[in-house]
């Protein structure tokens, strides 16, 4: 099948299959599969204008919502910490845009970005399975602990909704909200948070991401939960939250980009047929891979994971030199 806006030619099914396959494997380590499609996208279909940035950010688009909706349901969003990252990415993703088309359309040099990119998430994975960040987590392991055994027993004694019979300590409720400190209540427990920190990153996630063609989840929170000791079970839907709207605005900012004299000389327009296939898989592969996590060492797939992106960053980067 040719898709005549990025120009590739694959047969229908290899897109969503990809997908799946990544999003399963990528969603039991708890981080996006976008990072991973957008290398797939660039070497393997040979779509290297700088469209597929935006058609990558469509696969979130798709495959977001279902896990999002969960989040919300189950009261586990942290709402301030949410708007905080989507105010400030948003400005970032806008940059991130320009500067992708503007001095980035080189697929020699965008692969180079790209490499750099994948190195720093594929570092972290691989640090995630270290002794040092193991210890680091207890206390964050407790408490998810303590929270996966009460949702267990609940669902144990009533068919309805898991959110409907919850303790009023598993939701998140805010305490505080100011420009200098935000403060929320999770299973007895207070956190807080920088605002100005969070916004920083964020502004500076937006920028990346706007630039790769990713929300940014997969950084985002990693940071908030080893650097600022936030709960994952609060943190995970914000970090969705805000890749996923994120994402709608880097698409929307790369459509309008494309009316632009530099958009479209670079071909910015997204392709929505492609990124639509593979947001379909993202959606089955990411409701598989929270399954399939019951089932393996988080530690082994972090480690396999890690390994596979850190080759892939060092083989993108080394090819800028040859």
């Amino acid at each position: 099948m040719h898709f005549p806006v990025s120009g590739v030619d694959v047969f229908p099914l290899i897109p969503p299959l990809v997908a799946f396959l990544v999003s399963s494997v990528t969603a039991s380590a708890g981080v996006s599969g976008a990072f991973l499609l957008l290398p797939f996208m660039v070497s393997v279909l040979g779509f290297t204008t700088p469209a597929v940035s935006p058609t990558n950010l469509i696969y979130n688009i798709v495959a977001i919502p279902g896990g999002l909706a969960r989040y919300i349901r189950e009261g586990r969003m942290a709402w301030p910490l949410t708007w905080v990252v989507v105010i400030a990415t948003l400005p970032g993703v806008l940059l991130g845009a320009w500067i992708r088309i503007r001095y980035l359309p080189d697929p020699k040099a965008f692969k180079f970005f790209v490499g750099l990119v994948l190195l720093y998430l594929g570092v972290r994975l691989l640090y995630e399975t270290t002794g040092r960040y193991l210890k680091s987590k207890e206390k964050t392991k407790n408490l998810e602990k303590k929270f996966r055994e009460r949702v267990q027993q609940i669902k144990s004694e009533s068919a309805g909704r898991i959110a409907a019979g919850l303790p009023p300590e598993a939701v998140v409720k805010t305490r505080s909200v100011s420009l200098r400190k935000i403060e929320y209540d999770f299973w007895g427990e207070t956190f807080s948070f920088s605002t100005m920190v969070v916004f920083s990153l964020a502004l500076v996630v937006g920028l990346i991401g706007g630039i790769y063609g990713i929300g940014g989840g997969a950084i985002i929170a990693p940071f908030v939960v080893s650097v600022l000791g936030l709960p994952v079970y609060t943190v995970a839907g914000a970090a969705l939250a805000g890749t996923f709207l994120t994402s709608i605005a880097g698409v929307v900012i790369y459509h309008l980009l494309s009316f632009t004299t530099v958009g479209a000389q670079a071909g910015v327009s997204p392709d929505w047929l492609l990124g639509a296939l593979f947001g379909v898989g993202g959606f089955l592969g990411t409701y598989f891979g929270a399954y399939l996590q019951k089932y393996l060492p988080d530690r082994l797939i972090r480690g396999i994971l890690g390994s596979l992106v850190t080759f892939l960053a060092v083989s993108y980067i080394l090819q800028y030199f040859i």
